[in-house]
């Protein structure tokens, strides 16, 4: 019998000043990979948008130092205040910047409106940075203090005259805390334009001192100029020349409000609160759905409108829609800190309530476009009752009358519990049969793809489901397709891609991912599909095998070995050349491997990046090869 452990009141711990935040960083940026560490840029910038919403400031620079891994945001608001505060004693800048929940934004006096509401952004950035200097302009003077993993190096110091004001923070992510502190260069000038947009009035500047360039962003057409850009970018096609737009208040709340339909079969929404991106969306776009969808059935029943024994859905409405849903409250209450979801309740019926008579109002005043509206509508309900009856159809004739309509190949898990079981999309008949011998039976189950999977880009939901590798596919998820898909009825919740590791395989990766993309994007956004990193080659030293994956890992794995011992180096050709341990070993056991999680960290990005590598326009990818071939050092063809 194990030993039991002593649990007493010595082992209970208590965190002081920033150490909470340095112990368990998720919680406050949300991780400790690439996403985490531009939210530091974020927490930052967000305060100096905060001082524009008050009206204090209409500039904002921020710097990328040349390492790549070092941040300048300055602004010309009022200025951080540096005198003693009144319950610490000590200064007020110190307190903002190492106590959490201290901030001024937690009544309406300074900041009506603001997105940085909990008082944790700075003080957070400042407990994850292995530097931090913190200036201030203000009454006259400018004033620095300095900081190191969030401790001050010295009190505030009163520099010198100084005749401007406003914020500047410089800071250094902790290595010791993120895995990689390079920030990338587009990703920060992506957003920063993104927050140009959504306030009008406000200049952005953009500083890459390794790059030497500057970019400036200023929008004053605000969110119409933004829906513009998007619909250019994603390259769709608007039904209607005008755009639909609000920008209203109605008490403590504002809304503005920019959207169209386009002959796209996806719905786009970007929704923000306070200028601050909700990628999870909340209860503003529960309401601006509610409102766009029910102010079209209004108008249909109005109109009188026959639809020949069509059942609309909300979906059918919602169906290449393209919006920018943007509005601003006095008290926000977000979902965790990085702010990802709105839960006001109140704002559901806030926005539907402008929404629902703006946009019905729009179409009964616009004929030309109601009709262009309704006939998209009436067109996408018709594809979506032909895609059921195509799947329907397509499980009536699959043989063997199995009660699940499973398909042969699949080699399934023993287990009925989804949460328990895990499922290997695998490249090839051969290697398929490789992964069943080396998987745990009980829990993962394999589905051999064989032939060229197809490129379902620009494809309507009917045609797809004739393709028999995607039929199959689909119909082992259990989940439906499109419209009809339903969560609830996914087998598996790990979805797992394996392929070769070679350009064949990536490929075939790519083709899927656009597939899960474009049909079943919920898979993505509950985490429920994953890359597997099977190995490229083998290093047999002795009677011991190291496996790398790509040719920087195998450099690795040599570097570490004896200089004196010799070794042998093979490169698998495919997966099917691995023996079931092999593969067990290096991919499929839950304990040794390494497995990707797919995420969008930008709807926006990841849209464009599949229409041109896939998409109908060959100069597109032509564009592509031509801008990246500086960088391939070895071509695998």
């Amino acid at each position: 019998m194990a030993e039991q452990k002593k649990y007493g009141s010595d082992d209970i711990e208590i965190l002081e000043g920033l150490e909470a935040v340095r112990r368990r960083p998720a919680m406050y940026i949300g991780g400790v990979d690439a996403r985490g560490l531009h939210h530091l840029i974020w927490e930052i910038v967000d305060n100096s948008v905060d001082e524009h919403l008050a009206g204090e400031c209409d500039r904002i620079d921020v710097t990328l130092h040349k390492d790549g891994s070092s941040i300048s945001v300055q602004d010309n608001g009022r200025g951080i205040p540096v005198d003693k505060h009144s319950k610490t004693k000590t200064s007020t800048l110190e307190v903002v910047l190492t106590i959490l929940h201290a901030g001024g934004k937690f009544s309406n006096k300074n900041y009506a409106r603001s997105g940085g509401l909990h008082g944790v952004g700075s003080s957070v950035v400042n407990a994850l940075s292995k530097e931090m200097i913190a200036t201030v302009h203000r009454d006259g003077y400018e004033y620095q203090q300095s900081y190191r993993r969030g401790k001050p190096q010295g009190p505030v110091a009163k520099l010198r005259p100084f005749r401007g004001r406003g914020t500047a923070i410089f800071f250094r992510p902790d290595e010791q805390i993120f895995r990689s502190t390079h920030f990338n260069a587009d990703v920060i000038k992506q957003h920063l334009e993104d927050i140009s947009f959504v306030h009008g009035g406000l200049r952005i500047v953009f500083h890459d001192e390794a790059k030497k360039e500057q970019h400036e962003f200023f929008h004053p057409d605000g969110i119409v100029a933004y829906l513009q850009k998007v619909v250019k970018d994603d390259q769709r096609k608007q039904i209607h020349e005008q755009f639909f737009t609000i920008d209203k208040e109605l008490g403590n709340y504002k809304l503005q409000l920019a959207l169209a339909w386009t002959e796209s079969t996806d719905e786009r929404v970007m929704s923000y609160v306070n200028g601050i991106r909700t990628h999870a969306g909340g209860t503003h776009e529960i309401g601006f759905r509610s409102g766009v969808v029910k102010a079209v059935k209004n108008y249909i029943e109005m109109h009188d409108i026959k639809l020949k024994g069509i059942t609309l859905a909300s979906e059918d409405i919602r169906e290449g829609l393209v919006s920018i849903v943007s509005v601003f409250l006095s008290d926000p209450m977000f979902q965790g800190q990085t702010k990802d979801k709105l839960n006001n309740p109140e704002m559901t019926s806030a926005v539907e309530g402008l929404v629902r008579p703006g946009v019905e109002t729009w179409l009964n005043s616009n004929p030309s476009i109601a009709d262009a509206v309704v006939g998209r509508i009436v067109l996408a309900a018709r594809a979506r009752q032909a895609s059921r009856e195509a799947a329907t159809e397509v499980r009536r004739k699959t043989p063997g009358g199995r009660k699940t309509n499973l398909p042969g190949k699949l080699l399934d898990c023993r287990s009925g519990k989804p949460e328990d079981s895990e499922l290997f999309i695998v490249e090839g008949l051969s290697a398929g049969g490789t992964a069943a011998m080396g998987r745990d039976s009980k829990t993962q189950a394999v589905l051999p793809l064989k032939g060229k999977v197809l490129n379902t880009e620009s494809l309507a939901t009917s045609k797809i489901l004739t393709n028999q590798e995607i039929h199959d596919l689909v119909e082992t998820l259990g989940t439906g397709i499109g419209p009809a898909f339903d969560m609830h009825k996914l087998r598996y919740h790990r979805i797992i891609l394996l392929m070769d590791a070679d350009s064949d395989g990536y490929h075939i990766s790519t083709l899927l991912l656009a597939f899960f993309f474009r049909h079943m994007p919920q898979l993505i956004r509950g985490e429920k599909l994953y890359l597997a990193l099977p190995p490229l080659y083998r290093i047999a030293v002795g009677q011991e095998s190291h496996y790398a994956r790509d040719d920087a890992h195998r450099e690795e794995i040599i570097a570490t070995l004896p200089k004196n011992r010799t070794f042998e180096i093979s490169r698998f050709k495919g997966l099917g050349e691995m023996t079931a341990t092999q593969l067990k070993e290096t991919t499929l056991n839950p304990k040794t491997r390494i497995l990707l999680r797919v995420d969008i960290e930008s709807q926006l990005d990841a849209d464009k990046t599949f229409t041109e590598l896939l998409g109908k326009d060959a100069s597109e990818r032509y564009r592509i090869i031509m801008d990246e071939a500086s960088q391939v050092d070895d071509l695998d063809i």
